[in-house]
């Protein structure tokens, strides 16, 4: 995509007397395509933020007796967050103890 150095509308392409040219809908900015345009950018995606805080979130939550489906140990850390509308029940996450495997109720 190009855009128009006068008023910053994207340039559309069109045929002309001789040759392709771009131009303005909005102003009358014409430029005609000489040469093949060939250009590729690769976006960037975003680091992903850990949804539930990362590792310092679970740092001082506290601990119950429950399997882990991981490796069946039998404690983990617990914690609970109203993922949902207010009429919702909160949703309540677990980290085991032992593995660190991560898993909601």
């Amino acid at each position: 995509m190009f855009f128009c150095p006068r008023c910053g509308n994207m340039l559309i392409i069109e045929q002309g007397d001789t040759c392709h040219r771009m131009a303005c809908n909005t102003c009358p900015y014409i430029c005609d395509i000489k040469q093949k345009i060939s250009e590729r950018m690769y976006t960037r995606l975003k680091e992903l933020d850990d949804v539930l805080g990362g590792s310092a979130a679970w740092e001082n939550v506290d601990s119950t007796v429950i399997r882990c489906p991981k490796c069946a140990h039998e404690k983990a850390y617990f914690m609970q967050l109203q993922t949902r509308s207010a009429d919702e029940p909160m949703t309540t996450f677990y980290k085991c103890v032992s593995c660190g495997h991560r898993w909601n109720d």
